[in-house]
């Protein structure tokens, strides 16, 4: 049976493909205070520059390519039992070629009800004050915002469960509950982390550090998998 690698990605991976990160700017999003537009109190105060914000997000996303990490990380799929789950809202995984990708924090390319989370569509133009979904809500980003639940937290701590090797690659493990997958690792699992500034991490894996950006580490972490290190 081929070995089962599950992959937690942060923002760091996409940074790489020009995509930013509100943490790279002392807690500003191009710009933008990320409570004005990635929390429900924003939504409520100016729904307007909320989705003014995240189509542009949209926008770059769509103009965005995936890089020689998300590549590589499609590529052992051919060798290995792969699951990604990722922080990230933008869909470079699968536009790499990676097949089971979990989004813990939403998908910029969808949209949702604001009064019915379970009422989703794909968006690829701007949403506009005034697009209503079929229970009348206004739609919003299909994205989990600070002080909201994340749906799939569970599924995705039974996944790094069972995971018979874990990677953590390009986040910096200070956004929970995501961070806190590194808790369900089982004992003695390997666990890799590709950083180019490694984290402080604790778990109850064994660890190999590769303090690389994405881009070289996860190319460096394909070659000792594929050699049994």
């Amino acid at each position: 049976m081929r070995k089962k690698l599950v992959v937690l990605t942060g923002a760091g991976i996409s940074a790489e493909s020009g995509l930013k990160t509100f943490r790279d700017s002392d807690g500003l999003w191009e710009g933008y205070d990320v409570m004005q537009v990635a929390s429900p109190g924003g939504w409520k105060r100016d729904p307007a520059q909320v989705l003014e914000f995240y189509n542009l997000r949209r926008k770059q996303v769509a103009e965005a390519k995936p890089n020689a990490a998300h590549r590589a990380l499609a590529e052992l799929e051919k060798e290995m039992d792969i699951v990604i789950i990722t922080q990230n809202i933008d869909d470079l995984h699968e536009r790499a070629g990676s097949t089971k990708v979990l989004h813990l924090h939403g998908e910029i390319f969808k949209m949702r009800s604001e009064s019915d989370e379970r009422l989703v569509k794909e968006i690829r133009r701007d949403i506009r004050i005034g697009d209503l979904a079929e229970d009348g809500g206004q739609y919003r980003p299909d994205i989990v915002w600070f002080e909201e639940p994340v749906p799939l937290i569970e599924f995705a701590a039974d996944l790094a469960g069972m995971a018979d090797i874990f990677a953590v690659v390009g986040t910096s493990l200070a956004v929970y509950p995501a961070a806190g997958l590194v808790n369900h690792i089982s004992a003695g699992v390997p666990v890799y982390v590709v950083d180019k500034k490694i984290p402080p991490f604790r778990t109850a894996g064994k660890l190999i550090l590769i303090e690389k950006p994405a881009s070289e580490g996860v190319k460096e972490m394909a070659e000792m998998l594929l050699s049994g290190q």
